[in-house]
């Protein structure tokens, strides 16, 4: 029997293991014979995945995605759906855009008036009755009003017949495309808002309208400044996608070269860490004060953020004195505050370092370590897209559900279902002349379409545990490779092959279950916290500041214990990786591990992780500086860059973002490693005295500047 067998099969280890004494001498790092943990958990996590993917397939018999990606006209067919009569017809034009009330009502088509897909919008002002005058004269004037009316229509009718079939609006007037839907084509002149040019039109009933009873009206011009904006960024992406890639892939290749270098010049690279982030803010310090002081001659520059309130145009904020001088204030904070906490910890970034340079040459054993985040990414992109895909799936289940709606509002079967192929032949429509059959939604009366709100929940709750899962699942590898080095007597030799894979291939076959348990934890809070964030937004306008305050209080107090909750369950994998016990046993085991060892846990994680975390500031703001001379054109010199974007925020924000989220990648590889390395260190000074017959696993320079004074057995000493 091997070495790493003998702890698993000692009853009096797995008894009194809370007590240092009693701990096996020969313990040579992650047990081998191991049992599965947690298995009702286990069963409970493999049912819900099964039920999951019996949701996923349900929800694409019953759902149609192209409901989403279509406007659907007021008989419920698809506008630009090939193979159907709308296929050249994308847009969605609604009659009579009076009695609609808000841009939500237009958005969701519960507006009560006539719907259709036409192939473009109206481009200018024109009633039924005028289009009959000129008819008479010229015939083209029917073909250009027929388009936006049914198939059915004749230019013949009086108003009183026009209405009563509802085949063609009484007016059309200019409208632009905007999500695929006709709306008016609002501007402003002199401050007044108009379409297309005007103030005032007839409505086609012998009535005036001004544009402001357009209740949407304000609520749709915001709606397409939105739009513009939108469109300006998805330029600036289309012009600089290219260079976005680049910069990403120099932030890989900078994240690896830093990885390299911290094995051989931990303490050197520290300082250029240091050096380069308190350089990168003083570097941001002065460009804010050099802008600042060229808005000094601008009169409009001493306007206030308040001032000028929210603008869409991001830009705007960029030519106030007071932006800048808020940029300036804060990096002078950060800076600050940065070289107070090098002055005070110093003598612990001392420790940091020993433990980087250890940690380093853990992964330089089992480089396979440093691709692992390439696994998680996938796995966590799987979770993400079948999340994304069931609940649009789910969203639009159903078949189309007709309304009767009464334009004049006087009509007591008012939005009840109805069918349009006899609605003209049913009583409703004798009863209350003009009332229309019109599709309303997606939905039934099944029991399936009755439980689709369940369904979305489970669909979320579901999720994130997944995801939590596949985080855990990556920790617990991590660790069980790692703890395989520390372990390991004569390094690399009595490292086994393979650790990486060996350690996945173990969480997998023993501990599912408590994997499972541990991110049921994480996933319940986070759930709750998103109960809360819907009770905020639902109840926004009925509360006080008393429920207001509490709110807030709430907020923290999940945040916090997500995070205590997210430390201690780290731990609890470690202690599963190496002694392979159930979830419960090994977080006990883990949290009277570090109140034992308390001090060393303040000296290790926190300095280590604010260490890495400057090393992430680093690559991430390198890129920055970088990004940000090459997209305003400041390095002619190196290469010519987009000289035509809108704004260059846009793809530098990207650059920055996605070099943070690469760097945290790799880095929190080695937080993984410093802390499972911790971890096992507490347990190798508890195990052995360093003499001949139980010697440390850890190397001399770790132990001497972590224990100076335990270098020699108390024993010994006497």
């Amino acid at each position: 029997m091997n070495d790493t067998e003998k702890p698993a099969d000692t009853p009096s280890q797995e008894e009194d293991f809370g007590d240092p004494k009693t701990y096996d001498p020969d313990f040579k790092g992650p047990v081998a014979n191991r049992s599965c943990t947690d298995v009702l958990c286990c069963m409970i996590f493999l049912l819900c995945i099964i039920g999951y993917i019996v949701l996923g397939l349900v929800a694409w018999v019953h759902g149609d995605p192209r409901r989403a990606a279509y406007p659907t006209d007021s008989q419920g067919h698809f506008c630009g759906q090939k193979g159907t009569p709308n296929e050249n017809k994308t847009i969605l034009f609604y009659f009579n855009l009076l009695r609609c009330t808000s841009p939500s009502v237009l958005l969701n088509l519960q507006c009560p008036t006539t719907q259709i897909c036409v192939s473009k919008c109206p481009e200018k002002f024109l009633t039924y009755v005028e289009m009959q005058l000129l008819y008479t004269k010229d015939k083209s004037y029917w073909e250009d009003y027929r388009q936006f009316c049914k198939t059915t229509a004749k230019p013949v009718k009086s108003i009183t017949q026009l209405l009563l079939d509802d085949d063609c609006p009484t007016a059309i007037f200019p409208s632009k495309p905007f999500l695929q839907r006709c709306f008016p084509d609002f501007s402003t002149k002199n401050g007044t808002l108009t379409i297309g040019s005007k103030m005032v039109f007839q409505d086609g009933n012998g009535g005036t309208r001004s544009v402001i009873e357009l209740g949407a009206a304000n609520g749709i011009n915001k709606l397409l400044d939105a739009k513009s904006l939108g469109l300006k960024v998805f330029e600036d992406y289309a012009t600089t996608w290219y260079w976005i890639l680049i910069g990403l892939t120099i932030a890989m290749v900078l994240s690896w070269i830093f990885l390299i270098l911290l094995r051989f010049i931990a303490g050197c690279l520290f300082w250029v860490f240091m050096i380069g982030v308190i350089g990168i803010i003083g570097y941001g310090i002065w460009h804010s004060y050099q802008q600042y002081t060229n808005l000094q001659e601008r009169p409009s520059s001493v306007l206030t953020i308040y001032d000028i309130g929210i603008q869409t145009n991001i830009s705007m904020y960029f030519e106030l004195q007071q932006t800048w001088f808020i940029f300036m204030i804060i990096l002078c904070i950060i800076e600050v505050i940065v070289i107070l906490m090098l002055i005070f910890l110093r003598n612990r970034i001392r420790v940091a370092i020993i433990l980087l340079k250890e940690g380093s040459k853990a992964i330089g054993y089992i480089p396979s370590t440093l691709v692992y985040p390439a696994l998680t990414f996938i796995l966590l992109s799987i979770c993400i897209c079948y999340w994304v895909v069931t609940a649009v799936f789910l969203a639009t289940s159903g078949v189309p559900v007709y309304k009767v709606i009464a334009p004049e509002g006087h009509c007591i079967h008012e939005n009840q279902t109805c069918d349009p192929e006899i609605f003209h032949t049913t009583e409703i429509a004798k009863a209350c002349p003009g009332a229309l059959c019109n599709f309303a939604f997606y939905g039934g009366k099944s029991l399936y379409h009755q439980y689709i709100p369940t369904f979305h929940v489970y669909n979320l709750f579901v999720f994130l545990w997944l995801i939590n899962f596949v985080i855990a699942l990556g920790q617990c590898a991590l660790a069980g490779a790692f703890a395989t080095y520390y372990w390991a007597m004569k390094k690399p030799d009595d490292i086994p092959r393979y650790p990486l894979f060996t350690a996945f291939g173990r969480a997998i076959r023993y501990h599912t279950g408590s994997l499972a348990f541990g991110s049921l934890i994480i996933a319940l809070i986070q759930m709750f916290k998103i109960v809360l964030e819907y009770l905020d937004h639902r109840l926004k306008r009925t509360q006080n500041t008393l429920s207001k305050f509490l709110q807030c209080c709430l907020r923290c107090c999940f945040w916090c214990l997500e995070n205590a909750i997210k430390f201690l369950n780290r731990n609890a994998y470690i202690m599963i990786a190496i002694y392979g016990r159930n979830f419960c046993r090994s977080a006990k085991d883990a949290f009277n591990l570090l109140m034992r060892n308390v001090l060393k846990v303040a000296v290790t994680d926190e300095v280590t992780y604010f260490v890495l975390f400057l090393g992430k500031i680093l690559v991430a703001g390198s890129i920055g500086v970088l990004a940000f001379l090459f997209f305003t054109q400041r390095l002619p010199v190196i290469a010519q860059g987009p000289a035509s974007l809108n704004y260059y925020w846009v793809p530098l924000l990207t650059v920055i973002f996605g070099s943070y989220l690469i760097a945290h990648g790799f880095f929190s590889v080695y937080a993984m490693c410093v802390e499972t390395i911790f971890i096992c260190f507490c347990e190798d000074l508890e195990r052995n005295d360093g003499s001949t017959e139980k010697p440390y696993f850890i190397t001399p320079n770790l132990h001497g500047i972590l224990i100076k004074k335990q270098l020699v057995p108390q024993k010994q000493k006497e």
